[in-house]
């Protein structure tokens, strides 16, 4: 049985022009309606399997938030239905459910209450909640005397003193400081691995694709995408980088794998390829290996030279290094149309051993958020091999200088 299933899930909220016009419309038993619908969730189906972890993603005004607080129940669905198997901890906007003026000790035992824990586990949760939050004597403060990040450590403390079966998260880590937000991040894994199920909402693609094998993309209100993460947020960063309504969205399945392509094509990119320091091209490389990548675009109409750009991901996804002609200081005089050109990074691949995708772009400026010309994700895939080198984990073979001697010496 699934742990969390969504049936057509909507939620209106009703905009009035004028107070009295809420009165009114009820007085009149809806016969006359004077208020403006606005969706802003709609339509919504999934299920979410017991111990999956999933990711929601989509831009602001997208339903993120309303889909998390329909599943909480701290709003009512206005069409459709859900179920939510287990006990639940959210973590949802900062400061919802604090009464300021308590001190962090009566704002925790009422948060435990509200999560469900009679007395005799609300006291044995109390110790845990201080020592993980590092909060110290300021326990023993006023809510409204802490700082944003406090205000995180003592939510997050409190929503995971007792393992849920499903924890939601919404983007509040966030403004955490580093080292709370590495160790939530552990918290959360510890969890996922005694099989509790996630839903994490932000904005972070690298969070996502450590935590999740599944991400939601949503968009006015709409359900777009459900797959895979690395899938999803290319689907995610075309919708960014498009302008214009007509520029076209692509993604297919090639060779196992999904492509994404996006742009307006005024310019588009005609091939990829990764080259040896002897010329040849190849797809395996060793640890630290010189290299070069080239890409050949073609342009569809007179402009300035646009930037080309790249970046190197690792097998789940995640950025390792990128890089674009704008940032090198580099520019070609402008370009008519149907001018063919090519563009050359010579690279050490300081990577550890693994298979690798790259990701190219033709745009304007420094970001492909300007104008997007052709967007292409995982437009080459290469592996590296170990090489004759020290050993190390990780995805950076960084140059290291190591030696051993007395202290002191």
């Amino acid at each position: 049985m699934p742990r969390i299933v969504a049936r057509g899930l909507g939620k209106e909220y009703r905009i009035y022009r004028h107070p009295l016009a809420r009165l009114v419309e009820w007085a009149s038993r809806d016969r006359r309606v004077l208020h403006a619908s606005e969706w802003a969730l709609r339509g919504v189906s999934f299920e979410i399997a017991d111990g999956e972890s999933v990711g929601i993603i989509g831009m602001n005004g997208a339903g993120k938030s309303t889909l998390l607080r329909l599943l909480t129940g701290t709003t009512q669905p206005s069409e459709g239905s859900f179920a939510v198997a287990g006990s639940v901890a959210a973590l949802l906007e900062l400061g919802l459910g604090v009464h300021p003026e308590f001190d962090g000790w009566r704002n925790a035992m009422l948060s435990l209450q509200l999560l469900g824990l009679d007395d005799r586990r609300v006291r044995d949760a109390l110790p845990f909640v201080q020592e993980f939050s590092e909060l110290g004597s300021h326990m023993d403060q006023p809510v409204r005397t802490y700082s944003t990040g406090m205000q995180v450590r003592l939510a997050f403390s409190v929503a995971t003193a007792v393992r849920p079966d499903v924890l939601i998260v919404d983007e509040a880590l966030a403004v955490g400081d580093a080292y709370f937000q590495h160790k939530s991040t552990s918290r959360i894994r510890a969890f996922q691995e005694q099989g509790t199920t996630l839903l994490f909402v932000t904005h972070d693609a690298a969070a996502v694709k450590a935590l999740c094998r599944r991400a939601l993309l949503l968009d006015r209100g709409a359900l777009i995408k459900d797959g895979p993460p690395d899938a999803v947020f290319d689907y995610y960063n075309a919708m960014i980088a498009r302008k214009e309504e007509d520029e076209h969205i692509e993604q297919v399945e090639r060779a196992g794998r999904t492509v994404t392509r996006s742009g307006s094509r005024e310019a588009e990119i005609s091939s990829v390829m990764l080259h040896a320091a002897d010329g040849t091209e190849r797809t395996t490389f060793a640890v630290a290996e010189p290299a070069v990548l080239e890409v050949r675009f073609r342009t569809r109409a007179a402009m300035p030279s646009p930037t080309v750009g790249f970046v190197i991901r690792d097998r789940l996804g995640n950025d390792v290094f990128g890089s674009n002609t704008f940032h090198h200081g580099l520019a070609h005089e402008p370009c008519a149309a149907g001018d063919e050109l090519a563009a050359r990074f010579a690279l050490d691949l300081n990577l550890g051993a693994g298979s690798y995708s790259v990701t190219v772009a033709l745009h304007t400026e420094h970001a492909h958020v300007d104008a997007n010309f052709d967007w292409w994700d995982r437009a080459l895939l290469f592996e590296v091999v170990p090489g004759g080198g020290p050993g190390f984990t990780g995805v950076a073979a960084l140059p290291v200088r190591a030696s051993l001697a007395r202290a002191g010496a």
